[in-house]
């Protein structure tokens, strides 16, 4: 749910928010973040666990990095985000701030209140700034939609119990089912 402001807000706005209150910020429109749930950060740790072990397991370079970690899409301070699941191939976008510019595959798991930012906002956002592949895991459907971006675009969908493949490796393979066993 955006705040209500007239004037916009910047990064720094951000980074004034009371201790513990986590927020947003697209085109200098702050979105208020709900606390996960349960369901949400198991598999969010289970993910980020298959992806940084296949990525070891494969000598890769690319970082896999859950959330909280900041994400800054333009070269603004109108946009700050925190994707669930950051995955970055090229080590100059990291910085102590966070991934300065579009991360390679990022992963967005719905909660209730953010299906209208996962499914429109920023999925848009992410395709415009030059991510290459957005999932939007959602475990009240049990359905992960995934979008391609590179070369002709295209798009997904999987049950829970489908086995994915990853746009972006060749081999990862991933069925969320088997990860809430």
């Amino acid at each position: 749910m955006p705040f209500p402001k007239e004037q916009s807000y910047t990064v720094e706005d951000i980074y004034n928010l009371p201790d513990g209150q986590r927020a947003e910020l697209i085109d200098g429109v702050m979105y208020d973040m709900a606390p996960p749930s349960y369901i949400h950060q198991k598999i969010s740790a289970k993910l980020t666990s298959i992806i940084d072990h296949y990525i070891s397991d494969q000598h890769g370079s690319c970082e896999v990095l859950p959330a909280p970690f900041a994400v800054f899409l333009s070269n603004d301070d109108k946009t700050y985000v925190e994707p669930d699941i950051s995955v970055i191939c090229d080590k100059n976008k990291l910085s102590d701030r966070g991934c300065e510019g579009a991360p390679d595959w990022i992963i967005e798991i719905v909660s209730p209140s953010s299906q209208t930012m996962d499914y429109l906002i920023k999925l848009w956002k992410y395709r415009a700034a030059g991510v290459r592949e957005y999932w939007i895991v959602n475990p009240a459907n049990k359905i992960t939609q995934a979008y391609f971006f590179e070369g002709a675009a295209d798009f997904a969908q999987y049950s829970f119990s489908d086995t994915m493949k990853v746009g972006i490796y060749d081999g990862l393979e991933i069925c969320i089912a088997d990860l809430l066993k």
